[in-house]
């Protein structure tokens, strides 16, 4: 048997310190942890940053290097950084180094890298090793060295190699989310199946249980499935808790695609153990002829401004829609005029927060707000350039009446300027996988020990 112990779905998230404790007294063999994703957006793995406070993620890790002490087993955490970049890995190692100073405790260190360079990729790509997945964008090799960071997702065969490295700490770039659980329990000989299909239910932590912010789950996987135990007070597991997960961040309810193969859980049987527990079986894992990894690649897509005013008078409210169509047309034939720019070099948006904010003609709900935020969002190929287009849509957001004979209303701005400066922003270009002979070829390992 192998016995996992995930504190939390995400380092940053916290984690139950008691539930911790209850995992600990269970010993472990191994203490797990998701980094990050691409939940946030592409800007994230576009700037090779996490998401997370620096302190935040510091005092987490540092608490779970404790409990690693304690336990005597490895500690992983996969996807370093939110978004799994050589610069993200990096950033996690040096605060690795500082706790481990801090604590007084020599370490040895796996560092995973998973960082592609875009230009040996368009290689690859020009020899027929990348692949889209279903609705990919389009790909060319002008694209792929358009990115600013390129990642590819590693899988239990690259994790199974940094624990064999003898590590006390493994520091992994992307990865799935389900390697770092499943890759032990396949080291020692558990079956595939239920490795994978433990490792998917787990990898968010208590989401599979009946209180999902708590955090802390213990695995066990054995020869023929799994048994999962969400561990904070009044958590619990049930077989709908547990058969629901597989629809979490999932097309299809019962195939998982990972490294090397996909997971069959339509034969599957859930079995509720105790008021606590549920244990799987029946799970099926089927390798693939060929051995692929996802690709994750971010560009810079342009620059942005972005300008807010508020709506209160009732008469605009109930006509804020016509009155913000009104404005882009109008600023929008502005900007085409006195910057000499075609249609395709900008964009002017404008949504209507308290309103249509989030689906905009998609909108099928209907009230009647008090007041509307009108949010303004220029984006263009140069800071420059959405500065001017920014400064251009200002008076309209300002004083634009609905009707010529009306006299001239004033609006709220939140701040002033009103124009505040986004920098650049990011888009996903990459949704296509990379064939490997050897799992290890895109991927990086460094061994370090230290103190």
């Amino acid at each position: 048997m192998t016995r996992v112990l995930v504190p939390s779905g995400a380092l940053g998230l916290n984690y139950d310190q008691t539930a911790l404790e209850r995992g600990l007294a269970a010993k472990p063999d191994i203490i797990v942890i998701d980094g990050g994703s691409t939940d946030s957006g592409p800007a994230y793995l576009g700037q090779g940053v996490s998401k997370y406070a620096r302190a935040s993620i510091k005092t987490e890790w540092a608490g779970l290097m404790e409990a690693r002490a304690k336990a005597g087993v490895p500690l992983v955490i996969g996807t370093a950084g939110t978004c799994g970049t050589d610069s993200a890995v990096d950033w996690m190692t040096e605060i690795t180094k500082e706790i481990a100073a801090e604590q007084g405790r020599p370490l040895r260190l796996a560092v995973l890298k998973s960082s592609q360079n875009p230009k040996a990729l368009a290689t690859r790509f020009a020899a027929g090793k990348v692949d889209p997945l279903p609705n990919a964008p389009d790909l060319d090799a002008d694209t792929i060295e358009s990115c600013t960071n390129i990642v590819a997702l590693a899988g239990a065969e690259q994790i199974r190699a940094a624990l064999e490295t003898g590590a006390d700490i493994v520091i992994a770039g992307r990865t799935t989310d389900t390697a770092i659980i499943a890759a032990l329990p396949l080291m020692q000989g558990c079956d595939a199946g239920g490795a994978w299909h433990g490792a998917k239910i787990g990898e968010c932590g208590a989401l599979c249980a009946t209180n999902p912010q708590s955090g802390v789950v213990l695995l066990d996987f054995d020869d023929a499935g799994f048994i999962v135990t969400p561990l904070a007070d009044g958590s619990k597991a049930s077989p709908h808790t547990v058969s629901a997960h597989m629809l979490y961040e999932n097309s299809d309810p019962f195939i998982l695609y990972e490294p090397g193969g996909h997971l069959d859980t339509r034969q599957a049987r859930y079995e509720a153990i105790d008021e606590t527990s549920v244990r799987v079986t029946g799970s099926q894992w089927v390798p693939s002829e060929r051995y692929t990894v996802k690709l994750e690649g971010a560009r810079i897509a342009g620059f942005q401004v972005i300008v807010m005013c508020l709506l209160r008078d009732p008469r605009y409210v109930e006509n804020a829609q016509i009155w913000a169509d009104d404005i882009k047309s109008k600023c929008d034939a502005k900007v085409r005029d006195r910057l000499g720019l075609r249609d395709d070099d900008f964009t002017i948006e404008l949504r209507l927060i308290g309103h249509s904010a989030s689906f905009g003609p998609l909108e099928t709900e209907r009230s009647d707000p008090i007041e509307i935020g009108v949010l303004g969002i220029v984006t263009a190929q140069t800071e420059d350039l959405t500065g001017e287009i920014g400064k251009m849509l200002n008076p309209y957001l300002l004083h634009h009446p609905l009707t010529q004979e009306e006299e001239q209303p004033t609006f709220a701005f939140l701040f002033s300027p009103p124009e505040l400066k986004r920098g650049a922003v990011f888009e996903f270009v990459l949704n296509h996988t990379l064939a490997l002979d050897d799992p290890m070829s895109a991927f990086r390992l460094e061994v370090q020990d230290i103190g």
